[in-house]
């Protein structure tokens, strides 16, 4: 395995690491009630994540184009282990989550005295800081987690709705590079492409699932909805994310053959 695919399995890796804590930033906002200094906080692991984003695909296109170039008709195995490293960071991500809550939480209310995010970094490396995120490390409770099957009343079609969105998302840039080994004449066009993958779950984000989430938020923070509901509400939505990584094993190769025609016919 070169050296360049290590390089977009790591990226990948915490890419969908940050992504699965995202989830975690509700509920520290609704617990700190500092929604907006959260959610800005979150920002700057958020700026990483597409800082990763950017590097990973070049990375990953010049692979193929290299494989071409020796004759290389396929590497279906490497976009296998790329798919199932998203599987990791996501699990990771959602045992992370009870440190992250902490972590977080410290440090919106360090900002919200201090109001200096350069302090925050400073404060985060020096001695009382590693202690505190030595203090913070905490695994999901095997009460909670034995808690999940009592959650009545449960929109499982936004459950759904999420698993989907998360394959496309994961399979997205990956088919539309693997495009290039099946139809090799349209390759530039087909890593174009990503958008109309990327559109289908755009639509199901931006019209259900957000949506619903934020509804979600609001009744916790005016007392409609309970926070230990609105967690295990929570969990359930990570484990439709990390359920959406292992569907994208089954959509991938579709997907890219789709978009190999759908190239040479646009």
């Amino acid at each position: 395995m070169s050296t360049q695919i290590i390089i977009v399995l790591i990226l990948t890796l915490l890419i969908n690491l940050i992504t699965t804590l995202s989830y975690a930033v509700r509920i520290v906002g609704v617990r700190t009630g500092r929604i907006a200094i959260t959610f800005s906080l979150f920002n700057i692991l958020v700026l990483f994540s597409r800082t990763a984003n950017t590097l990973q695909a070049p990375l990953l296109a010049k692979t193929v184009e290299q494989d071409l170039q020796q004759h290389v008709s396929s590497n279906m195995l490497v976009f296998r282990y790329i798919i199932l490293s998203c599987t990791v960071g996501s699990v990771l991500g959602a045992l992370l989550i009870p440190t992250f809550q902490r972590l977080l939480s410290g440090a919106v209310a360090h900002f919200s005295i201090h109001k200096s995010i350069p302090r925050l970094f400073y404060l985060g490396l020096s001695g009382a800081g590693m202690l505190f995120i030595k203090e913070s490390l905490k695994m999901p409770s095997r009460e909670h987690i034995l808690e999940l099957p009592d959650q009545r009343n449960f929109p499982w079609r936004i459950f759904l709705y999420n698993l989907v969105a998360t394959a496309v998302i994961t399979i997205s840039v990956l088919s539309c590079v693997y495009a290039a080994y099946l139809n090799p004449s349209y390759r530039t066009t087909a890593s174009n492409l990503s958008g109309v993958i990327n559109g289908v779950a755009t639509v199901l984000m931006a019209l259900f699932i957000d949506p619903h989430l934020s509804i979600r938020t609001d009744d916790v923070v005016l007392g409609k909805l309970a926070e230990s509901s609105f967690r295990k509400y929570i969990s359930y939505m990570v484990l439709a994310r990390v359920a959406g990584t292992l569907f994208a094993q089954l959509l991938f190769l579709p997907c890219a053959q789709m978009i190999a025609l759908l190239a040479e016919k646009v």
